[in-house]
């Protein structure tokens, strides 16, 4: 019998933690699969995903930078989620033969604030910094925790304002410019590049009190700078996008395989560096 392949496909993709993280996933819940990584041209993901799928015991891909946008095409279907984000990161092949696109960026967010930290999202006052794809893939989920509004600010306000636009018939949602923001919230979500490049979108600490509570999407061994500049303003809680990671991958597991995995001890491994 064919043991069921899974594969995560990216450029560059020997820094992804997903075969790793899905590998104990399937120990821990006793699930017969492989998971490898595969790097794919630039101009060759059509192609791959074609390949990869050409052999009937592999059963989905999950997709990363730069191709979440551009996989679209090679897909007979998208979830909700996936059609508001316009991004997949998870493929999911269906008894038909179709490939079914998801998005679990956002759900593996707000689980990780939720369950991993006890935060609450419920009735507060959000700022989300960029406007990229990371961005779009979590204000649905962020949105359906009725926060007291959410606002989008971006180095180009046009296209903060779009992406409100977008997205506020799912909650209360609204652009500003960088340099409006002059008063603290109770989550300041940082979705900017920035912190690839060790600087700091260009905003006011005074977005910042001793009660908000910080996430960046972004994860390294040490504090990512935004987060270590919310730290010495005094914020309550600065939290990294590695819970987040491993929570998407959850949720992708789920959907392959039918079965919730733990996610607590993966992300403690993640962090000992194991």
């Amino acid at each position: 019998m064919n043991i069921d392949r899974y594969a995560v496909m990216g450029n560059p993709i020997k820094h992804s933690k997903s075969p790793q993280i899905h590998r104990a996933f399937a120990m821990q819940t006793d699930q017969d699969l492989t998971y490898t990584s595969q790097l794919v041209p630039e101009d060759g993901l059509a192609q791959a995903i074609r390949e990869f799928f050409s052999d009937p015991s592999a059963k989905g891909l999950n997709i990363t930078v730069p191709f979440k946008e551009q996989v679209i095409d090679s897909l007979q279907g998208l979830s909700e989620r996936a059609q508001r984000a316009k991004a997949v990161n998870t493929i999911i092949r269906r008894e038909s033969g179709e490939l079914m696109g998801e998005n679990t960026d956002g759900v593996g967010l707000v689980r990780d604030i939720l369950h991993n930290h006890d935060g609450r999202l419920a009735d507060k006052k959000i700022l989300v910094l960029g406007a990229g794809g990371a961005v779009r893939g979590v204000l649905g989920p962020l949105l359906a925790e009725n926060p007291a509004q959410v606002i989008i600010a971006n180095r180009t306000f046009e296209k903060a304002e779009q992406l409100a636009r977008e997205f506020q018939d799912l909650g209360p949602i609204s652009a500003c410019p960088l340099s409006h923001l002059n008063e603290p919230f109770n989550w300041v979500i940082n979705g900017t590049a920035a912190s690839l490049g060790g600087e700091l979108p260009a905003v006011s600490s005074a977005i910042f009190d001793t009660n908000t509570w910080v996430y960046d999407l972004m994860y390294g061994k040490e504090a990512t700078p935004f987060n270590a500049w919310a730290l010495a303003q005094g914020v309550n809680q600065a939290i990294d996008g590695l819970g987040m990671l491993v929570e998407q991958a959850a949720e992708s597991f789920r959907l392959w395989r039918g079965v919730t995995p733990a996610t607590a001890p993966v992300i403690a491994e993640l962090r000992s560096g194991n």
